[in-house]
């Protein structure tokens, strides 16, 4: 069982991670510094975070505004080995709380925007396995859920090297009143026919400069979305490719560490770095937005110039 609490704050990224031994109940979400409270399944859900001594407290309550929308199904394989086989529930509401860091405390007020996921599944995690090396994944992972005043939007999609996909999704979520049922009419959402993605990458790494979704609704109307990034939050510290604190190693029965740093320390290129979501403003359809583009490009890829595993773009 492992858990992870990280916040960027003045251009410092800093994280608190909890491992150990699951607990026998499926619905005790608590282990070391970090719990979580279903207040009401899948409307309101609390997280708790006490680790003053690692710099990190927090009490956030995150309500829903939208219904929770299932993902398509992600099956990849690797020659006969499965690679991943999951699906994820995303939804949007807002955060309403506070959260202190290093002992300076931020209080959001009447919320601000929130984005809240569920994965469940089977994906190759690190550490060791029976059986011959395995080579390592070649893959453009792109997942943007988006935030306007009236609405949502969602979009993922996985990539092999020569650009086909394995997977995607285009959705537009409508909103709801705080405390409406979130199930119902008026909570489905509607399908886009197709996403297409135009990125710009920054110099010298694996992340977005600037990114277009070129969505193409059931009607034949097409628009451009335009994503600008205002800041990197890098999934390592929520364990994502962790080289300490990945997912599904063995600490002990109970291990609990920390640690923190800046962007501008980090190499882009290095592996546990590729993984990243950037908070980004979005345009579209006359309409300004803030969500999140999640990037993960690991391996070549032909359209957008990249030749090797782990290297910048060639050409």
């Amino acid at each position: 069982m492992d858990a992870a609490f990280s916040v960027v704050h003045d251009g410092v990224q800093r994280s608190v991670f909890a491992s150990g031994r699951s607990n026998p109940d499926p619905v005790d979400l608590e282990i070391g510094p970090v719990r979580i409270e279903i207040v009401e399944p899948m409307r309101i859900n609390r997280v708790i975070i006490d680790a003053a001594e690692h710099g990190l407290e927090a009490d956030l309550t995150f309500t829903a505004t939208t219904a929770a929308v299932e993902e398509a199904r992600q099956i990849k394989y690797d020659g006969p080995l499965l690679f991943l086989d999951s699906t994820r529930a995303t939804q949007w509401g807002t955060w309403t709380g506070s959260l202190a860091v290093e002992g300076s405390t931020i209080e959001l007020g009447d919320g601000i925007s929130a984005t809240k996921d569920r994965s469940w599944g089977a994906r190759r995690v690190q550490g060791p396995a029976d059986g011959a090396p395995q080579r390592p994944p070649a893959v453009l992972f792109l997942w943007s859920p988006i935030h306007f005043d009236d609405m949502a939007f969602h979009h993922l999609t996985f990539e092999n090297p020569d650009g086909s996909q394995w997977a995607h999704e285009g959705l537009v979520v409508p909103k709801i009143e705080l405390g409406a049922s979130v199930v119902g009419p008026g909570t489905e959402p509607t399908r886009l026919a197709r996403v297409e993605h135009r990125i710009e990458w920054r110099p010298g790494s694996r992340r977005a400069e600037r990114a277009t979704l070129i969505t193409h609704s059931l009607d034949g109307t097409t628009d451009d979305m335009v994503l600008e990034p205002l800041m990197t939050f890098q999934m390592k510290g929520i364990g994502y490719g962790h080289p300490q604190w990945g997912h599904g190693a063995w600490h002990d029965e109970i291990a609990v560490g920390s640690e923190s740093y800046t962007e501008e320390s980090l190499d882009p290129l290095m592996p546990e770095n590729i993984h990243v979501q950037q908070l980004v403003r979005a345009t579209w359809r006359g309409k300004t937005g803030l969500g999140a583009l999640e990037q993960i490009l690991l391996g070549p890829h032909q359209r957008y110039g990249f030749d090797s595993y782990l290297g910048s773009r060639t050409r």
